[in-house]
């Protein structure tokens, strides 16, 4: 058995139940970590609302990332998994519990830098940002990167990686701390959306050409300033609508006469074989960055809650306190000993 937190009906962050289930058993190809850390994600959030369920055949408890050590191997596993090795791993779903099994192919070596609290901050942000700007936008060296929500998971990671690759990041977010902390992370400008007008903000910073690409976590709220900010064939992504999925206004017009891409993207409902050339790619191009001396590359933890609490790092959450990712701790830290 393991505890794990459950939903029996969707709502707010009091329906979060923890209690004791079975343990899973790793299948063909799996293996099954014992969790020491994972970590929230705005989609949890959702999918604790009814709002966003798991794929078919994956688990229904809440978590897209954890954590924790090799526990033991399924039948057919070839990668060279040891029990007690330090992995940390992006998931469909079952972050929220003791234990996960996961495909062999979604498990990452933890830097041996890193704690393991630290590694669960990892897999579903940066995987994500990194998939945002390579696959997707395909960014190139010097082009300006807009970054919404820039203090958020995602942002954080999003700032370090364009920065990386030799982009130039800039990045709104809503008050004052949340930015100064995306330019220590390496954002050259940053715009409070609560007080002014990014899109000014953006043209002002780029001469007038606009952002080459944008990531945009937020939807139908921010379109029209999205527009005014993009450069003439600039990449706009989009990979959430926290602003909202309705608009009203001329915006394929618009975005026709700056011959703009619109892209939209996720990763949970991706196939096995795509989230595998994903990891591969992050692992070889990035993964080598959290351990060179200094780190190039840091996930960046806003708080860390114990399982017990996940209801109260929930409405941390929701209230948009965190600046970069909320970590719950299977293991209270005086018993961590990885």
């Amino acid at each position: 058995m393991m505890r794990a937190v459950c939903v029996d009906v969707p709502g707010g962050p009091e329906n979060l139940l923890l209690r004791r289930v079975p343990r899973p058993q790793p299948k063909d190809g799996e293996i099954l970590i014992k969790v020491h850390a994972t970590a929230l994600n705005r989609a949890d959030l959702l999918q604790r609302r009814g709002l966003y369920p798991p794929p078919a055949g994956e688990s229904d408890f809440i978590g897209l990332e954890v954590a924790g050590t090799v526990d033991a191997l399924g039948p057919g596993v070839k990668r060279g998994w040891r029990p007690d090795d330090r992995v940390m791993a992006l998931l469909c779903g079952g972050g929220y519990a003791e234990y996960v099994s996961v495909p062999e192919e979604l498990l990452m070596s933890v830097p041996p830098n890193l704690t393991l609290c630290q590694a669960a901050a990892i897999p579903e942000a940066w995987l994500t940002a990194f998939q945002l700007l390579v696959f997707i936008a395909q960014v190139k060296e010097g082009e300006v990167v807009l970054v919404h929500a820039g203090a958020s998971g995602v942002g954080t990671a999003a700032i370090q990686l364009v920065r990386l690759f030799g982009a130039v990041p800039v990045v709104t977010a809503g008050s004052p701390e949340k930015l100064k902390m995306a330019e220590k992370l390496g954002a050259a400008a940053g715009f409070n959306y609560k007080e002014e007008r990014f899109a000014q903000g953006v043209q002002d910073f780029t001469g007038g050409k606009g952002a080459n690409v944008i990531l945009d976590c937020i939807g139908g709220a921010n379109w029209e300033q999205n527009v005014s900010s993009l450069a003439i064939d600039g990449r706009w992504v989009l990979y959430g609508t926290m602003g909202g999925r309705g608009l009203e206004g001329d915006l394929l017009g618009r975005l026709l006469s700056k011959r703009g891409h619109l892209l939209c993207s996720l990763l949970r409902s991706r196939s096995l074989q795509y989230k595998t050339e994903l990891i591969q790619a992050f692992s070889s191009r990035v993964l080598p960055y959290f351990s060179d001396q200094p780190a190039s590359l840091q996930p960046v933890i806003d708080s860390t809650f114990n399982l017990e609490d996940i209801a109260e790092a929930h409405r941390h959450m929701e209230a948009n306190k965190n600046m970069g990712k909320i970590v719950i701790n299977m293991i209270p830290q005086k018993q961590e000993t990885q």
